[in-house]
């Protein structure tokens, strides 16, 4: 996480405002890689995705903190599923090619407004999201056309503890990261 004196004062402004955290998950909560295993004896084809640890403790520290998070994704993965569950991850919504209508479903169920939102992304699909949140932020290894829709990019690439440094700078902004440390669960 950057120093956050090092944050300008319209993203601080921002982050003081979320209630919910939505994110992408293939380059975002993982590196982008999509590894397709062959099953033996014809059992059919296996989905491996790696989670960063640091991600995890971040959303986890959402949750503790009061902090609603989403996964919003294109792929269906039952890794994402699990992942999510061990989470506590709010929000799911797999097999989204067009994210539009699962963003809106969060926003009501979470009963908070577009500026109460932060969306992580880091592709094209991830821009309708990106525009209409109150906190748009790219992984560093984003397309450029997603980071020129953003407020803030993560130093962090995706997979790689994006989502932590989000979290960070969310609960920062709000003046409660010394609250959420003693909170952390391993």
């Amino acid at each position: 996480m950057p120093d956050i004196a090092q944050v300008p004062q319209a993203v601080l402004d921002r982050a003081r405002k979320i209630r919910l955290f939505l994110m992408d998950i293939d380059g975002t909560m993982t590196d982008g890689g999509v590894c397709l295993i062959s099953l033996p004896n014809n059992g059919g084809i296996a989905e491996l995705k790696a989670f960063d640890a640091h991600d995890g403790q971040g959303l986890t520290l959402a949750h503790t903190m009061g902090i609603k998070t989403g996964f919003i994704t294109g792929r269906r993965s039952a890794a994402v599923s699990q992942r999510a569950q061990e989470l506590h991850v709010d929000y799911v919504y797999l097999g989204q090619a067009k994210k539009t209508a699962a963003y809106e479903e969060c926003m009501q169920k979470a009963g908070v407004t577009e500026e109460e939102v932060a969306y992580l992304g880091d592709d094209l699909p991830d821009m309708p999201l990106a525009v209409r949140s109150g906190l748009a932020v790219a992984v560093s290894d984003a397309a450029p056309e997603l980071k020129a829709v953003c407020h803030h990019i993560t130093e962090a690439r995706g997979g790689k503890g994006a989502a932590r440094e989000v979290v960070e700078l969310i609960l920062k902004a709000q003046g409660r990261w010394e609250e959420a440390i003693p909170q952390a669960l391993a």
